[in-house]
């Protein structure tokens, strides 16, 4: 693939440069371009977890953007991948994924895809694995839930990065401790044992819960259903591979209604979860 520095694309002569901390304000523009709701602290958080590239203009306008996260040694998955609308169909994103590819080669690489870039990942070898519904929106109610989940302790930490990894296939562990620095949680615990967590943080328009990991819909809804008790009228959000059931009825009772859907891909085979427990909700989209 084409991985080379300079480009010209749609009548721009484009540079390929590392993403810095002082490109968020640019970043933060260019999310805005397309829609979406990511805040200059969610782009700060990114880019304290992974590694990435922009396109930049020769008067110094980014353009398009990619990155990619090391969930483990061996995995990687790429995100925040986006191109002005000034330049989508043109090739950006090709060319700036040739660089994410180049610097992960070796390891098992994974993906959210968005319908406006599934065909570019298709061309590039991904294959779909599941659908991931994006729940987002003002809590009008609170619906019944199940009551034994409890306030996170700091004690809990490790048992939550046990779960984790359990339930990922994966250690993904400075994720995991960036985003409990950030969050609220909840645990369920049984005969001394944590069975379940999840984590609730500043997102986007509002907060996002997740990750929630659960070994059932009855916990799930345990752990969820005091976050959407704690903040009647506010903006809250839940990316979710759990097809249509009791978990999602919850969520669309509270207010939450499927905003959006993409697709988890992959472009090479990934370590099967150990579980009991699976991942109800991600942390994001480009996480996992």
């Amino acid at each position: 693939m084409d991985i080379s520095s300079t480009v010209e694309i749609g009548g721009y002569q484009l540079e390929c440069c590392p993403m810095t901390v002082a490109d968020i304000p640019r970043l933060h523009e260019l999310s805005v371009s397309v829609s979406w709701p990511h805040r200059a602290d969610d782009w700060a958080m990114a880019l304290a977890l992974g590694r990435g590239w922009v396109a930049r203009d020769p008067i110094g306008r980014v353009l398009g953007s990619a990155m990619w996260f090391p969930l483990s040694e061996d995995v990687a998955s790429v995100g925040m991948v986006i191109t002005s609308p000034k330049l989508q169909e043109n090739g950006t994103g090709r060319w700036l994924m040739g660089r994410i590819l180049s610097e992960t080669a070796g390891r098992a690489r994974v993906l959210n895809a968005t319908k406006e870039a599934y065909r570019l990942y298709v061309s590039l070898g991904f294959r779909t694995l599941a659908e991931v519904s994006q729940m987002n929106g003002i809590i009008t109610a609170c619906p019944d839930f199940p009551c034994h989940a409890r306030p996170m302790r700091p004690e809990d930490r490790a048992a939550i990065l046990a779960l984790d990894e359990a339930a990922m296939g994966l250690s993904r562990r400075a994720v995991i401790e960036t985003v409990l620095a950030l969050s609220e949680g909840l645990v369920i615990e049984r005969a001394g044992r944590i069975e379940g967590f999840s984590l609730m943080r500043p997102f986007g328009r509002g907060r996002v819960i997740g990750p929630i990991v659960a070994l059932d819909e009855a916990d799930a809804l345990a752990l969820t259903g005091p976050f959407v008790a704690a903040h009647p009228g506010a903006f809250l959000r839940v990316d979710t591979r759990e097809p249509q059931g009791a978990y999602r009825d919850f969520l669309t009772a509270a207010g939450m209604t499927r905003y959006d859907t993409v697709l988890r891909m992959a472009l090479e085979a990934l370590p099967e979860p150990a579980g009991p427990a699976r991942t109800f909700g991600l942390v994001n989209q480009a996480l996992g």
